[in-house]
């Protein structure tokens, strides 16, 4: 099969899936130690890499049997200077671990994917501080700290990267600028708060509009995630030209607010038919979602109801 690069599969039609919410699986499903929350560290040894594959292919294969393409993360939203360090990681063996996690994708795409059925690799950018704070970086400044990670992945078989979590426009715009320089199509994701507002308390169309004005409108399109679907759906004003910059949704399982999932011991896995039927609306409403995938909480059984709701394929179990 064909490697993708600028050619994505994204930008021919068709809608994607892609996967739940890897660390709170991993963490409270799985029992997996994951310091800092960061499942890169898992690529230190073939156990961890085990577990990271066989996560992915629940995934892989619930999309197979639903006919459809996949858009695969690398494990990496931690895998940034900052993140590294408290980790143990100097700059070389930061590089080497966003290389190594896309040359493991790249081994599942080259099983999984079919015709019909294309595999994106997709090199994920974490934000350089808490996903659920503002972060104080200009623009410059974040455009410095994530240049290398992002250069990393241009330099591989990724096709893309997606930066997700993000609270801010100056570390959005700063991440969009490098990708441009790199030379490597990207997707932006905006984390919001339960009035459906990013941390700064800037709507998401101002936030949209602003990247799109600092970056020429480099982003492939921008993503809603790390929320509830109840957090955001009366934020979305569908009758405006900004909504239809929004290419995907990856949705928190649970309804509680950011600090309440930061404080709660449990995991709180929603409703996963509930999700799916939420999904079908904003699908119906978006046509243009080409990313359907999960946040904290949700696992493939999230996914997989998601699936059934929104892609007209054969029914499957999750």
């Amino acid at each position: 099969m064909a490697k993708y690069r600028h050619g994505l599969p994204l930008t021919k039609g068709g809608r994607f899936l892609t996967d739940g919410g890897m660390e709170t699986t991993l963490i409270f499903h799985e029992g997996v130690d994951l310091p800092h929350f960061a499942s890169f560290v898992l690529m230190a040894t073939p156990e961890g890499r085990r577990k990271l594959k066989d996560y992915y292919i629940r995934y892989l294969e619930l999309a197979r049997s639903a006919g459809v393409g996949f858009v695969l993360d690398t494990p990496t939203w931690r895998a940034s200077p900052d993140w590294a360090d408290k980790l143990g990681y100097d700059a070389e063996a930061l590089r080497a671990v966003n290389e190594e996690a896309v040359g493991m994708l790249a081994q599942l795409r080259a099983q999984f994917e079919r015709p019909g059925q294309p595999i994106v690799l997709n090199g994920a950018i974490g934000p350089r501080g808490d996903g659920y704070k503002a972060g104080t970086m200009n623009a410059d400044e974040a455009e410095a700290y994530h240049r290398p990670q992002v250069e990393t992945f241009a330099a591989t078989d990724a096709d893309m990267i997606s930066a997700v979590t993000l609270t801010n426009i100056d570390e959005a715009t700063g991440i969009a600028r490098a990708a441009r320089k790199a030379a490597i199509p990207c997707v932006i994701a905006f984390t919001v708060e339960t009035d459906g507002r990013i941390v700064t308390g800037k709507t998401l169309q101002e936030a949209i509009e602003a990247v799109d004005a600092a970056t020429g409108g480099y982003p492939l399109f921008y993503m809603i995630n790390c929320a509830h679907p109840s957090h955001f759906e009366d934020a979305l004003d569908h009758d405006s030209g900004w909504i239809r910059r929004i290419g995907g949704i990856r949705a928190n399982a649970s309804a509680l607010s950011h600090q309440e999932l930061d404080e709660s011991e449990t995991l709180d896995a929603g409703d996963p038919e509930d999700l799916g039927r939420r999904y079908r609306a904003f699908v119906h409403r978006m046509p243009q979602l080409r990313v359907l995938g999960g946040c904290c909480g949700t696992d493939h059984r999230h996914v997989g109801a998601i699936c059934q709701a929104c892609m007209p394929q054969p029914a499957m179990s999750a």
